[in-house]
């Protein structure tokens, strides 16, 4: 059983999966921070300031509904939707690039196709 758990826990589909949780945490406090520390003192100031608050996770309504960290998830869902987006979209990009480069066929075909048409135009 040892054995078969060790080969499960080496496969390269775990430890990629482990990677990507690594660092996707660490992705998810770069973009905490980008909400917290630059987004919400640029462009949520004005709103802030009008509700005597300092953060935006501060926000309540009825006293007990704490919408700013709702609002805080939106904007921070949308960030990494939009920088997936991106990185989605370059990824797929290189591929076509890749995809469109065909590679020359091999000495052998090269000859064998030249020699077809050879053959082709004689007759």
């Amino acid at each position: 059983m040892l054995k078969e758990f060790k080969a499960f826990a080496m496969r390269g589909n775990v430890v990629d999966l482990a990677v990507g949780v690594i660092i996707g945490g660490a992705f998810g406090k770069i973009v905490g921070s980008l909400i917290d520390d630059v987004i919400t003192p640029l462009l949520l100031k004005p709103a802030l300031e009008a509700a005597n608050l300092s953060h935006l996770n501060d926000l309540t309504i009825f006293g007990t509904v704490k919408y700013g960290v709702f609002l805080s998830a939106v904007i921070n869902f949308i960030i990494v939707a939009f920088i997936l987006f991106l990185i989605i979209k370059g990824v797929n990009a290189a591929q076509k690039k890749e995809d469109a480069k065909p590679e020359p066929p091999p000495a052998d075909i090269q000859l064998l196709t030249e020699i077809r048409d050879i053959l082709k135009r004689s007759n």
